[in-house]
């Protein structure tokens, strides 16, 4: 009897744990890059499913080259845009992640997406401006939805896709 009991309890908690595991909350005290921030008591935080260019030439480059001809000296303005624009709209905020299958990167960041106060996700607007691409080798939860958002920004002639 006390076993039929207490199954259902242990796996009600778990079930709670894992819920809870799955969303962290704090705030922005460092924007590296245009995927890459600091956010206070969790670290390092990768943003999930995009990938902007790097603010110095990288190997990265070749990708964006043979995939969307895109030139370095392009690369290296978005880089610049996209850092600003997390300057600008990111940094000193308040952003609640919410993390996938995958919850870090070799190089043991927090993979996540970012919901700013507003809540919008920073992953997703970046690509809404064309400041970064759908990193596609992964499967991740929003992709389609990603997808779509880069898609958009190419019609659109915005940020990496302006000619």
């Amino acid at each position: 009897m006390l076993q039929r009991f207490l199954l259902p309890v242990i796996f009600l908690f778990l079930v709670t744990v894992s819920a809870q595991a799955a969303t962290l909350n704090g705030r922005v005290s460092w924007i590296y890059d245009g995927d890459t921030i600091k956010v206070e008591g969790i670290g390092k935080v990768r943003l999930l499913g995009i990938d902007t260019p790097e603010y110095k030439e990288s190997p990265r480059d070749r990708f964006y080259s043979k995939n969307f001809q895109i030139k370095p000296k392009r690369l290296r303005l978005i880089s610049r845009q996209a850092k600003k624009y997390n300057v600008d709209h990111v940094k000193g905020h308040w952003v609640r992640l919410e993390l996938d299958q995958s919850q870090k990167d070799k190089y043991d960041r927090v993979l996540a997406y970012v919901f700013l106060p507003n809540g919008d996700m920073l992953n997703q607007v970046l690509l809404e401006k064309g400041l970064a691409t759908v990193f596609r080798r992964y499967d991740f939860r929003y992709k389609k939805t990603f997808i779509s958002a880069e898609k958009k920004a190419r019609q659109q002639k915005l940020g990496l896709w302006e000619r």
